[in-house]
């Protein structure tokens, strides 16, 4: 018999498929990063909006107003 103990050989690893397999995963984390930060900024918009409304004021939201042309 060969030199393992139990007579199995592993799988040569397909160097390849390793890289898709890890650039997959990081693409996913950094969609899963982006995802958490935009959910954080809107949770802490809708807190400063929701604290404005509790103290009884009128004035909560933000209202944009285009820039005038010169």
């Amino acid at each position: 018999m060969g030199g393992s103990g139990d007579g199995r050989q592993e799988p040569p690893e397909d160097e390849g498929n390793r890289w898709v397999e890890n650039a997959v995963l990081l693409g996913f984390f950094a969609v899963l990063v982006a995802a958490g930060i935009w959910l954080l900024g809107t949770m802490a918009d809708i807190r400063k909006v929701q604290d404005c409304a509790a103290q009884g004021r009128r004035n909560c939201a933000s209202i944009d107003v285009p820039e005038r042309a010169r």
